[in-house]
């Protein structure tokens, strides 16, 4: 007989906690080795954790909604399923939490913090000793992790960066501290659902990125017929979004304001090319990065997106594969819309939104000067920029070579 503690795993070396979110097994079921056993959510991530070993789960140490440190004891594995059985039934579920929006707690009376607490200031126990240790504060910095969480480096460079004898809390002022969303007092008959990690970890990024950044936006109108072509004669055939990645990602080298990032009063040019592409999830939005998207062909693009698709919809993905994005895609397209606004994933300075791309009758001029309406496979790209760095001409002139590059797509591209 053998017992196996199951732990609280480590999605990352700046992750110090796990909400477990699911139990995909209950006590006594038989469990394969490498057999889903429960779901996490993290702030970089949701996942499914497999089991170590096959045998039986015996005891649940911790319930669904509970928020824990990495390494804490979760359940308990028998690989003796007549010992299991025996086992003592685990502790009746915590009550439900209030079904109304609440105030944030209050800190506790010994000084320790909550993992909302935690959350909202966007910093690792590492990052928070270092604040302590330089009276900074936290809500101050822009962060550049996911989810404008503050990383080491975020606050190294902070303070290196303050003025000679002046408090690193006034050195450089940033409009990220904490979110706050105002309670409202639902009706009878309403049905109120508290929000996930992850919708609340997007709630308050998206509004971070609101304040953080001077928001303009372009609209560009492209004839995708030519791609169209392409398509139809491939025998191994990309969606419109690899051709808008791979289109995106060659004229990045070219625009390097548009692959940035804003560091206090400097501006930092991005070596790699890594591009986001939105997934929309039943349970949220997530931004999961093409490493290196310029070096692919468009078949392996075509790969990557589908790839990184699926690992988001079965919860596959790893804390890399969300992080140090360059650039965002995101495609609403697919549900219909003609265009968009999309907001920016900080600490990024631009975000492409694709509408929706179907034949629509357009005014072409034919060869000999006259003009006729012809069907033509059209779309709309927006692209949100940060006007701090980006100015209109900058955006104008990417976006102005991604639709021609669209438009008159070259064979050896593919």
């Amino acid at each position: 007989m053998a017992r196996v503690d199951v732990l609280m795993p480590q999605m990352g070396e700046s992750i110090a906690e796990g909400t477990l979110s699911k139990w995909l097994k209950k006590v006594g079921d038989e469990v394969k080795r490498d057999e889903p056993l429960f779901e996490i959510s993290t702030d970089k991530v949701d996942a499914e954790i497999p089991a170590p070993t096959a045998g039986v789960l015996a005891e649940i140490k911790v319930q669904e909604g509970q928020t824990v440190p990495v390494q804490t004891l979760v359940a308990v594995l028998e690989t003796d399923k007549a010992a299991a059985a025996a086992a003592p039934s685990p502790a009746p579920a915590a009550p439900p939490a209030p079904r109304a929006p609440l105030p944030a707690p209050a800190p506790k009376g010994d000084g320790a913090e909550t993992a909302e607490e935690r959350l909202r200031k966007k910093s690792t126990p590492l990052v928070r000793k270092i604040a302590a240790e330089h009276q900074v504060d936290i809500t101050t910095i822009p962060g550049s992790g996911f989810a404008g969480r503050v990383t080491k480096q975020d606050i190294l460079g902070f303070i290196e960066r303050a003025p000679a004898g002046a408090a690193p809390t006034a050195a450089r002022s940033a409009p990220t501290g904490p979110v706050e969303h105002g309670a409202v007092e639902p009706w009878p008959g309403d049905r109120v659902e508290p929000w996930s990690k992850i919708r609340k970890i997007t709630a308050d990024h998206m509004i971070m990125s609101r304040r953080a950044s001077a928001h303009v936006a372009s609209f560009f109108e492209v004839d995708f017929t030519r791609v169209a072509q392409l398509r139809a004669k491939a025998t191994e055939k990309a969606t419109f979004l690899a051709y808008i990645v791979k289109a995106c990602a060659v004229n990045l080298r070219k625009h390097p304001v548009v692959n940035a990032a804003v560091s206090g009063d400097s501006t930092i040019y991005r070596a790699d090319v890594n591009i986001g592409i939105a997934v929309a999830l039943d349970w949220g939005l997530i931004v999961p990065v093409i490493k290196h998207a310029d070096e692919l062909s468009l078949s392996g693009l075509a790969r990557a997106i589908a790839d990184l698709g699926e690992r988001a919809r079965t919860k596959k993905l790893l804390p890399d594969d969300i992080q140090r994005g360059t650039f965002t895609i995101t495609n609403p397209g697919g549900f219909g819309p003609f265009a968009g606004i999309p907001i920016i994933n900080q600490p990024q300075v631009a975000i492409l939104g694709v509408g929706a791309i179907e034949k629509r009758p357009k005014v072409v001029s034919l060869p000999d000067g006259s003009d006729t309406i012809a069907i033509r496979t059209m779309g709309m790209l927006t692209m949100s920029y940060d006007h701090r760095i980006v100015d209109g001409a900058d955006a104008d002139r990417f976006l102005a070579d991604v639709k021609k590059m669209l438009q008159e797509f070259p064979e050896g591209a593919v």
